[in-house]
């Protein structure tokens, strides 16, 4: 009976201590930390040539190379930093595919995801300023 007791009195104490202030960050502390890893890419297109090299099938001789500066578009809960670049690759039958669109987005300086041609992309960057990006030309195997 005294154990049973001393349980229960220990589980009321355990549950005094559990409050809602104390099962995360807010929104805003939420918020805060996403908009610290906002840092300009310097090295945005040295970083977005070697992606691409591993990441076409064939990046030999692409065409219609063109790469925007980084500029803060809204990504998930907030503001990333986002590159656009538009080539044209071959295909596995050495075919150029026509000229796509892909978005890099940045967190603390550094390349942190791709997303592919598709709609998303075209929407992301149909205002963006894209300037020649002749080093995709160069890309080899």
């Amino acid at each position: 009976m005294i154990a049973a007791g001393c349980v229960l009195a220990a589980g009321l104490v355990l549950a005094g201590c559990a409050s809602d202030d104390n099962i995360g960050p807010s929104p805003a502390e939420r918020r805060a930390a996403w908009d610290a890893q906002n840092v300009y890419p310097q090295t945005y297109r040295a970083g977005l040539t070697a992606f691409l090299r591993t990441y076409l099938n064939d990046p030999r001789h692409i065409r219609d190379g063109a790469v925007s500066r980084p500029a803060l578009m809204d990504v998930g809960p907030g503001k990333r930093f986002v590159v656009c670049v538009r080539y044209n690759a071959r295909d596995d039958h050495g075919h150029y595919e026509g000229a796509k669109i892909g978005a890099a987005t940045y967190v603390s300086g550094k390349l942190d995801r791709f997303i592919a041609p598709g709609p998303q992309t075209k929407a992301m960057c149909k205002h963006a300023a894209l300037a020649p990006f002749p080093e995709l030309a160069k890309l080899a195997r």
